[in-house]
């Protein structure tokens, strides 16, 4: 059985590389520590023990002293004692023993689902995390375009020149990958700290002096400056409900993995997963070769035969051995032989013990019991096969409904970022015209906030995706 697990778990890693390093530790420590995966596997360690109980019924040991001794020819008899084994039916004991192995190998499939389910969850957990978090970067990315925006709206609004300010734009609309690619060392990160802040302050500092300048010093508008702080100050608001909404998830992810609530959880933000697809022709037959409630059904049918089996050598006889033994007293002559004074005449007794071997057999003629009991054992095997039957077929439906997720990510994938590489452009040539030529503000607020949700879509349909592929471990087993 181990052997067929440690072939499963590599073919499993073949298919699906592996997502972290620090995932697959977190799933290795919710494996050891995880308090209801204990309980489980302590509830299959102690059906194991029951292998060991399956024995011969204990001897039975009957004494009885007499409080008058029993005259009888052999003397006064005392005390008599005896004792009986029971034996049962040829083949009787190896059924039960066959009987009680294989339920702890239900057990043992019981557990494995549970495990399942537990790293299942904890693998949905991290996604989670690593799905709100990704938000933040998008968002805190999506703050650093708009603080541009701005900039680049007060620069016209107050009639300077706006080159350097459509050269921020463009470098905040760039993807997270262009950037790290084009430029990690120039000291714009994730949320661009040093411009976003000079900005931010920049903005603030015009706040009082644009009162001051009237509404046609320049070729902008002052209402483009105000829209933007307003956006700006909801999307300062989102970031810290993120942030808020990251603690229940920390604190669910730690309490799987059995450990202090407050335990820091490091989280890879990279989704970028190299899944491929051409894995699904035979991974339906592994599903049901390995899952593991399909074979816990299948223990519990061969448990159903095996009863089925006990039933019938139940209604063959019992045989006992056993030993009787008889503590005798010497008596005296008493009487004389043809005494007339009515005593009768009793010779001695020499008072030897006696040992009588003894046999028993039991007759099991009452047959209605035991053909109820055959009758119970094959109908349970017979809903056990149905049960079978009925989910393979449902998990069969499982896997091509999770196929048809994956599918359908894919093509989604694919699909939003080329949708947005191409918005990207747009966004940088709709800047550009904004800047010179004076072009429509909204447009480029509509620009932007369709970038902002292709980048969600794009994550959210990954994160499903891995969702989905986790999915498809837990059906397959570990």
């Amino acid at each position: 059985m181990l052997n067929v697990i440690s072939t499963i778990f590599l073919f499993i890693s073949t298919i699906f590389l592996s997502n972290s390093q620090s995932l697959n530790q977190y799933l290795e420590e919710a494996a050891e520590n995880n308090p209801a995966l204990q309980a489980s596997f302590k509830g299959y360690q102690a059906s194991l023990e029951k292998t060991n109980q399956v024995t011969l019924e204990n001897p039975q040991l009957n004494i009885g002293v007499f409080t008058r001794p029993m005259e009888l020819l052999m003397g006064n008899q005392r005390a008599e004692a005896s004792v009986m084994q029971m034996f049962p039916w040829f083949g009787m004991l190896k059924t039960q023993k066959d009987e009680a192995t294989l339920m702890a190998e239900a057990k043992y499939e019981e557990f494995r689902q549970q495990r399942n389910i537990l790293l299942f969850q904890v693998k949905e957990t991290y996604f989670l995390i690593q799905q709100l978090q990704n938000t933040i970067d998008i968002t805190e990315s999506n703050l650093q375009i708009l603080k541009s925006l701005e900039e680049l709206a007060i620069i016209r609004y107050q009639g300077g020149n706006t080159s350097e300010a459509v050269s921020s734009v463009s470098s905040a609309v760039q993807s997270p990958s262009r950037r790290s690619q084009e430029g990690s060392d120039n000291g714009m990160g994730m949320g661009g700290g040093s411009s976003s802040s000079s900005g931010m302050n920049q903005s603030s500092g015009n706040g009082s002096s644009m009162s001051s300048m009237g509404s046609g010093s320049g070729s902008g508008k002052l209402t483009d400056v105000l829209r933007l702080q307003v956006q700006i100050k909801a999307l300062e608001s989102d970031l810290q409900q993120l942030e808020v909404d990251k603690r229940p998830l920390m604190v669910r992810f730690n309490q799987l993995l059995g450990r202090d609530k407050n335990e820091p959880v490091n989280i890879e933000t990279d989704v970028s997963t190299q899944k491929e697809m051409g894995w699904e022709i035979s991974m339906l037959e592994n599903i049901l070769e390995t899952n593991p409630v399909l074979l816990m059904l299948e223990k519990e049918g061969l448990v159903y035969q095996k009863q089925g089996e006990m039933a019938k050598l139940e209604g063959k006889p019992m045989f006992g051995l056993g030993l009787n033994y008889m503590m005798f007293s010497p008596r005296p002559e008493s009487g004389m032989i043809g005494g007339g004074n009515g005593m009768d005449y009793m010779p001695a007794g020499m008072g030897n013990n006696m040992v009588m071997p003894m046999a028993t057999v039991s007759l099991p003629i009452y047959r209605k019991k035991y053909k109820a009991m055959e009758a119970e054992s094959k109908l349970y095997w017979e809903a056990n096969e149905r049960q079978k039957e009925d989910l393979q077929r449902n998990l069969e439906t499982e896997f091509e409904t999770i196929l048809v997720s994956i599918k359908d990510a894919d093509r989604k994938i694919k699909l939003l970022e080329e949708q947005i590489e191409i918005t990207e452009q747009t966004m940088e040539l709709s800047v550009t015209s904004y800047a010179t030529e004076g072009s429509s503000f909204e447009e480029i607020l509509s620009i932007q906030r369709e970038l902002l949700d292709f980048r969600l879509n794009l994550l959210n349909t990954k994160i499903e995706r891995e969702i989905q592929f986790a999915r498809v471990e837990t059906l397959i087993g570990i």
